[in-house]
């Protein structure tokens, strides 16, 4: 069965992964944790926002 175009752009748009990536929930991991894992997520939430930030003033300018 094959996605129609509505279907196509409805999921190309989907934004559920990057948001649960803010708002996920912690696991138990038993064991060291490791700082520079944690850094990376930190650092890649950050970009996000920035990404985001970017697109909207861009998209602000194009308004006006």
């Amino acid at each position: 069965m094959q996605k129609s175009e509505k279907d196509k752009v409805k999921e190309f748009f989907n934004l559920k992964d990057v948001f649960g990536y803010f708002f996920r929930k912690k696991r138990n991991e038993e064991g060291k944790k490791d700082i520079n894992l944690k850094m990376m997520h930190v650092i890649n939430r950050i970009a996000i926002i920035v990404f985001f930030l970017a697109l909207l003033i861009w998209m602000f300018k194009r308004m006006i």
